[in-house]
């Protein structure tokens, strides 16, 4: 029989754990497996293939995630294996040249705020789920929808940013820029800043 000590501390040992599965976008760091090449495209397939409002980039960056649609989440998962909300996020980009960091914080400073009425394919969507800074991303796919890897046992799936849930959470969208913008977001394998 364990001592009142050892009880408490395996029951904040597996309080602990619960609290890190339960929790979406506990970034760890991880680098996506395998690491995306600049110019590397993900196939949408026709099944996936939806109309969104913006085109070039922003398009293409929404289709790539589009077509991850079904991949499990994974906490600190940064590949199609599994991911969390960051990782879908640094892969995502990484298809198309663009080198991000790999947790939501970070993330959150990169490329300019847009306001929400200005959202488009490609913007990247904060929430707030705990706290009052962003703790959770998605990549927009047009002025509503986004993509987003929401929790441990779901899956990246489409959420709506009128739905009551996202709408109380949301704090704000950001624009990667295509090109290096201050050293915020460089292309792939640039050194310089």
């Amino acid at each position: 029989m364990l001592n009142p000590y050892w009880k408490r501390r395996r029951a904040a040992a597996a309080l602990a754990l619960a609290a890190a599965l339960a929790t979406g976008c506990a970034s760890t760091g991880a680098v996506p497996r395998p690491f995306p090449t600049p110019g590397g495209h993900v196939d949408a397939g026709s099944e996936h293939r939806e109309e969104l409002l913006a085109s070039g980039t922003g398009a293409a960056i929404a289709q790539t995630a589009l077509a991850l649609r079904g991949v499990p989440y994974q906490s600190g998962g940064a590949s199609p294996d599994g991911f969390d909300c960051s990782g879908l996020v640094q892969y995502v980009m990484a298809q198309h040249g663009l080198g991000v960091p790999r947790v939501v914080e970070d993330q959150a400073r990169l490329g300019r705020e847009i306001d929400e009425d200005r959202i488009q394919a490609g913007d990247l969507i904060f929430f707030a789920i705990d706290s009052r800074r962003p703790s959770h991303v998605g990549i927009a796919l047009d002025a509503d929808r986004f993509v987003h890897a929401p929790k441990t046992g779901q899956h990246v799936r489409i959420d709506t940013l009128s739905s009551t849930y996202w709408r109380d959470r949301y704090v704000e969208a950001r624009r990667v820029e295509t090109v290096p913008s201050g050293g915020a977001v460089l292309p792939l394998g640039d050194e310089s800043p």
